[in-house]
């Protein structure tokens, strides 16, 4: 059974008596990502900061993203820290596990400024800030609060769907509209998109919006990075929504949709961003535990992990 990392250790014991190591090897489960034990002084020293927001409202078809946070948490107990492809202990960083944020329940526009109001706070000169969904509303929130301190910011966007839309099911601040409000505060670049609306696609070529369809004309991972790099400013946000995979990969989504990326080409792509690009923060959506097999949460708990790899390992990186 994985450990939590030695530099974390420590924190144990300040949940006793000074001195007191009788009970420092007692198993537990401390409910954050990788189970690390909590520190009081961790927020302010964790170079990653991950903010659980159990977020659905919007969600047109199979639901249970709110569970998604708690089942990538859950699943991360069983990562290695140490990372093969990048030879390294990744957790060495120090990440933060925040509390669970309530959400706001009056309405979409009310939590998208609810998690702007967080992520502004959580925001510090070096510290990589992931989100982890919960619906795909609350990218538009910390996007804009991204952006207000980082002007030149420009968005990533792995997604199934185009998400263009001005207004679906009565609301401009739902799940098929979050590319669109996006694109209001920054550039977006599109990748993985394989479903939309003729309204949506003509939006796209108005205005101009890149979009990579999938799958796209090129074959070579290295040579799609390069296109989507073009688009992309010094300073990037990353967006996934997890049904920008193949089903046969990630079922547990609420919108499925066949023909999608797969695993290498998705972390290829994110670590192709991350050596060219300063990924300052990402989330991760969309997740419906119950819709597919526990290796679903697993592969959200190592692609959280995998990202935070590879933006903290980035040479272009401001510390």
């Amino acid at each position: 059974m994985r450990s939590a990392p030695t530099s974390l250790r420590p924190a144990v014991r300040q949940m006793f008596e000074p001195g007191d190591d009788r009970l420092e090897d007692v198993p537990r489960h401390w409910d954050t990502f990788l189970d690390t034990p909590p520190d009081g002084a961790g927020f302010s020293e964790a170079r990653v900061v991950l903010l659980p927001v159990p977020y659905e409202s919007t969600t047109s078809y199979r639901g249970g993203a709110r569970y998604g946070p708690k089942a990538i948490i859950t699943a991360s107990r069983q990562l290695e820290d140490y990372d093969l492809e990048l030879d390294k202990d990744i957790s060495e960083v120090g990440i933060y596990t925040a509390a669970e944020i309530e959400p706001d329940v009056s309405g979409p526009e009310a939590m998208v400024r609810l998690v702007k109001r967080i992520v502004r706070a959580s925001v510090a000169p070096g510290r990589l800030i992931g989100l982890l969904g919960g619906e795909h509303t609350v990218t538009v929130g910390a996007v804009q609060s991204f952006h207000r301190i980082y002007p030149d910011l420009s968005v990533l966007y792995l997604d199934a769907h185009a998400d263009l839309r001005d207004e679906y099911m009565g609301t401009a601040w739902g799940h098929a509209s979050v590319a669109r409000r996006l694109r209001e505060i920054c550039d977006i670049v599109l990748v993985g998109v394989r479903s939309l609306s003729a309204a949506e696609r003509r939006f796209i070529d108005e205005v101009r919006q890149p979009v990579f369809f999938w799958p796209p004309p090129v074959t070579d991972v290295e040579e799609l990075a390069e296109q989507v790099l073009e688009s992309l400013s010094a300073r990037v946000y990353v967006s996934v929504d997890l049904d920008v995979f193949d089903p046969s990969l990630m079922s547990a989504v609420g919108t499925p949709e066949p023909g999608g990326m797969g695993w290498e080409e998705v972390t290829g792509l994110l670590k192709a961003v991350a050596e060219r690009r300063e990924i300052v923060g990402f989330d991760i959506t969309e997740l419906s535990p119950e819709e597919g097999p526990e290796s679903c949460a697993f592969t959200a708990a190592k692609l959280t992990y995998k990202l935070i790899g590879y933006a903290t390992s980035s040479k272009s990186r401001t510390v």
